[in-house]
């Protein structure tokens, strides 16, 4: 066990996460969102494509580190436990802020899509082989059926934004916003501050001359007693899915609605079909009941909030509370599942 910084120390650490996510996040949309101007992209498809991308970047780098060291059978976990916590806690939390408008195509398509991504996963862990324990794996043909997926959809979003510019040809561009390259620069600037914000945030072990510390959220964990197996349930797995929240709260207050909601289902796309895919292409993932478990809660929260966009063609207040309390069930349970 390492020794935690000082407690004054570690929430410094934490508020420095912070202020990197918030302003990280800030120019992130500001920068995606003047893109989506100049060139006439509707902000949907870059929250589909760019933003969703941009954050998932925390899951990416866990998830394909652990399948090139042997240690895949995290990938599941890590991605549906991300993908649970973008639906019930990015769009919950959100939509506290501001009611969240979803558009019919979002409703017909993107979404839909991104339950059957949840389906086609449980489809195919259930029935692959055995690899070392569980009742079954993703292998790596499947792993390479989930990456074409993800090319299709990307190909699918390209032409739906080719399709958005021609019909908006004749309308002209605001001379305000920002120029191509200083949008280039708040997106990459956003990336990195969210990146290193995530980290600090989240905390974890480092060395600081010659002596192991710990810092951020997990060493103040650590000196109010939480054990280490209680702290990868909580802070780390929720802690890949603060760019998620932070981005899209703060687009839901700009009222970027439309690059709130694609934020939320293309992160759940992508987590899917690159992430774990590449992890699957790399390795076998192994499939647990646990996993089983944990996706088929996913295809039923998906519906719940599904259901709740089509009554009113947007998720409210009231939604975005129960979507949290739901949420905290599922904590929960899985707490509940390791130490029960």
């Amino acid at each position: 066990m390492s020794q935690p910084l000082t407690l004054f120390v570690a929430f410094v650490v934490l508020a420095v996460g912070f202020v990197l996510l918030i302003r990280g996040a800030d120019y992130f949309v500001d920068g995606c969102s003047a893109i989506a101007q100049r060139f006439r992209v509707p902000p949907l498809i870059i929250g589909l494509t760019v933003v969703s991308m941009g954050t998932s970047l925390p899951e990416l780098a866990v998830s394909v580190t652990a399948s090139m060291a042997g240690s895949n059978e995290i990938a599941v976990s890590n991605v549906t436990g991300s993908n649970i916590f973008n639906l019930m806690v990015v769009l919950g939390v959100s939509a506290l802020f501001t009611p969240l408008a979803v558009e019919r195509k979002t409703l017909t398509r993107e979404f839909p899509f991104s339950v059957l991504c949840a389906a086609l996963m449980a489809f195919m862990g259930a029935r692959g082989p055995v690899v070392k324990e569980g009742i079954g794996s993703i292998g790596r043909v499947d792993g390479l059926i989930l990456l074409i997926l993800f090319v299709l959809f990307i190909g699918y979003t390209i032409r739906s934004a080719q399709k958005a510019r021609a019909e908006s040809a004749g309308e002209d561009v605001p001379t305000e916003i920002l120029s191509p390259a200083r949008s280039a620069l708040y997106i990459i600037l956003g990336i990195v501050a969210i990146k290193f914000g995530g980290d600090f945030v989240v905390g974890g072990d480092t060395v600081v001359a010659g002596r192991e510390i710990s810092y951020g959220a997990v060493a103040i964990a650590r000196i109010l007693g939480m054990s280490d197996n209680l702290i990868g349930l909580t802070i780390i797995a929720l802690g890949t899915s603060l760019p998620e929240l932070v981005t899209s709260v703060m687009a839901a207050r700009k009222n970027e609605l439309d690059m709130a909601v694609g934020n939320a289902i293309g992160s759940n796309i992508f987590n899917i079909l690159f992430i774990l895919g590449t992890a699957a292409a790399i390795n076998p993932v192994d499939f647990t009941g646990e996993n089983l478990i944990d996706t088929l809660i996913l295809l039923g929260f998906s519906l719940i909030v599904w259901l709740f966009t089509w009554t009113s063609r947007a998720l409210v207040r009231w939604e975005g509370a129960v979507m949290l309390a739901l949420y905290g069930g599922f904590l929960a349970y899985i707490i509940g599942r390791v130490y029960g």
